[in-house]
């Protein structure tokens, strides 16, 4: 995986920042009606030196606050702290609190893909079995319309010779669905392989940096978080925490991923009538969509490999084979996050 493609979100973009926008907008509204309120009074405190005096050095003040960087940081940093505190009442906004919620999710999904593709199995094997008995009756069929042929039976030898088309003509479709039950198979085992991985990592890296976080916070105080953020210099509280929030941006994404691909292959599977021999074309369609679709965070380069081999119909896949496991051997992805 790149890690350098893992951004975490800008303020604005994290629930304190809408938090922000509301009371930025609560007042600029409430300073506005303020300022047309208490007009009349500026007016007149114009008119006297001394107050206008006053009124300047305020001014001078705001702009000064406007114009100088540090103080800039200073005010942003300052909103940003208050306006993470009101919405940390509310909602779950720790990173370290948010992964520890998503461990769970993860193991919930594990064993959910591990029924699913267990059922897949299962429909994949009845399906093969109905097109191995479609290709027993065709060739049933032919030989009982040879027979008729040179019986001279025409009836029966067309009756024959259609039947096994049909059949012909359903297998087809058979197969079709079966390559794209591959494919589906392929992904469903791969994304569970890799969301194993995925939830060793994040296991790791909230045991380790929930210590390393209360050293931190206990050595870098918020005043000292402030005056690192004012001078310019990068604060190591700071830059943790944006780390944290990288890391449960990136899981949050390829969680909704892996349980929207689950969704879809299970809507699909809903779609087909193994007993009848039918299925919805909806399904399919589906299916293909996704495989057209761009590339996958959970499967990452591998997409385009496991969708090629579960259309090729030389691409033998072992059903009574039980499902891989992770096996991680490169140590932890968002290990070099925190290289700061």
């Amino acid at each position: 995986m790149d890690m350098q493609n893992i951004e975490p979100k800008s303020f604005w973009n994290r629930p304190e920042g809408k938090t922000g926008m509301l009371f930025l907008i609560a007042i600029i509204l409430g300073g506005g009606y303020l300022l047309y309120t208490i007009l009349p009074i500026l007016i007149s405190l114009v008119s006297n030196t001394l107050y206008l005096a006053i009124l300047l050095v305020a001014l001078a003040a705001i702009v000064y606050m406007i114009l100088d960087p540090k103080m800039r940081n200073l005010v942003a940093y300052i909103y940003k702290s208050i306006m993470r505190a009101i919405t940390g009442i509310f909602i779950q906004i720790d990173p370290i609190g948010i992964l520890e919620s998503y461990v769970d999710d993860l193991k919930d999904n594990l064993r959910k893909m591990e029924k699913q593709v267990e059922v897949l199995r299962g429909q994949m094997r009845k399906l093969k079995d109905l097109i191995n008995q479609n290709k027993a009756q065709i060739s049933s069929n032919l030989q009982l319309a040879n027979k008729a042929k040179e019986s001279d039976k025409q009836n029966i030898m067309i009756l024959k010779t259609r039947k096994a088309g049909r059949l012909q003509q359903s297998n087809l479709k058979l197969e079709d669905l079966y390559r794209k039950m591959e494919v589906l198979y392929r992904v469903l085992a791969k994304m569970y392989e890799n969301s194993e991985v995925l939830l060793e990592d994040v296991k790791d890296q909230v045991e380790l940096k929930k210590q390393e976080r209360s050293v931190i916070r206990a050595s870098h105080s918020a005043m000292k978080s402030a005056i690192n953020i004012i001078s310019g210099n990068s604060d190591r509280r700071y830059m943790f925490d944006r780390a944290l929030e990288a890391i449960a941006d990136d899981v949050s994404m390829k969680i909704g991923e892996m349980e929207r691909f689950m969704d879809m292959s299970s809507t699909f599977m809903d779609s087909i009538d193994l007993q009848n021999g039918v299925f919805e074309e909806e399904g399919l369609k589906m299916l293909e969509k996704w495989e057209k679709e761009g590339t996958s965070m959970l499967l990452g380069n591998d997409k385009d490999l496991l969708v090629m081999e579960g259309n090729n119909p030389s691409a033998n896949l072992d059903l009574d084979a039980p499902i891989k496991h992770a096996n991680r051997n490169s140590g932890n992805q968002y290990s070099q996050l925190f290289d700061f």
